[in-house]
């Protein structure tokens, strides 16, 4: 059974001020996301100072905490949404938690690494940065990643385009842009260190990557506000692009990474 764990009352203040948009979907999401190179967990094993000790911060439901078990002794894993923790998948390694990315709960100086996958952009970035030089020991490190938009094959990255920017547009919080820059325009107050580049790639059918789509959380608001849902606009065309609607096709989302060192 997966044992979920409380942090203090600064923590609980901050949940209450957390915007989630994202445990109303939280079985879809634990479905429909892809998962992380391997690659890119063995290197960020090599690059950490040691690997007794990672905080895999907004952890969702476990995604990058799992890749991270295979190379480091103990992860604590974190995240603000309670029903995205309860869907997380078990394992011996990891420790999951209940808390903000602002007050993680865990002493001074006692991590080798943190990771944050596909969500710097949710945090206050002032207080998360000053959370993490505490909690990183010297020399640690904090890597940072997100991805955008699927490449698949050309009319169907065109028509997630046009569900991305055309339909669902207005819909996406503003915090999405920085997702889109590839959080390069953000401070970033550490000793930056440069990546190789990854990517996630899948095999996909159909009914696979519209159950993703549906995980967007813009595409949710749309729904709440439309009583309708906006992929099922592009799903005919999708269809006919596609082919073989039982096929698997190839899907890669590249990575894009900031690392820094701490002190």
């Amino acid at each position: 059974m997966l044992s979920i764990h409380f942090t203090g009352a600064l923590a609980r203040k901050l949940l209450n001020k957390f915007a989630d948009h994202f445990s109303g979907h939280a079985d879809e999401y634990a479905r429909y996301r892809p998962d992380y190179p391997a690659e890119l967990f063995r290197w960020l094993a090599k690059t950490s100072p040691a690997t007794g000790l990672a905080w895999d911060c907004a952890t969702g439901n476990g995604q990058a905490a799992l890749g991270l078990a295979d190379h480091f002794q103990q992860i604590i894993a974190t995240d603000a949404s309670e029903k995205q923790i309860e869907k997380a998948v078990p394992h011996d390694r990891v420790s999951y938690r209940v808390a903000p990315a602002e007050d993680s709960g865990l002493d001074a100086n006692c991590v080798d690494l943190i990771t944050v996958a596909q969500a710097l952009h949710w945090f206050d970035l002032d207080a998360f940065y000053r959370e993490a030089t505490r909690v990183l020991k010297t020399g640690g490190v904090l890597a940072i990643w997100s991805y955008g938009l699927a490449t698949i094959q050309v009319d169907v990255d065109a028509l997630i385009r046009h569900l991305y920017q055309d339909i669902v547009g207005p819909y996406w919080p503003m915090e999405r842009r920085l997702v889109e820059t590839g959080y390069s325009e953000l401070a970033f107050p550490f000793r930056e260190i440069e990546a190789p580049a990854f990517s996630m790639h899948i095999n996909w059918s159909l009914e696979e990557l519209t159950g993703y789509l549906r995980t967007w959380s813009a595409v949710k608001r749309f729904i709440q506000d439309k009583g309708e849902d906006p992929v099922t606009m592009i799903e005919a065309e999708l269809g006919k692009a596609w082919g073989n609607i039982d096929a698997k096709v190839q899907i890669y989302w590249p990575l894009n990474m900031r690392v820094g060192i701490n002190g």
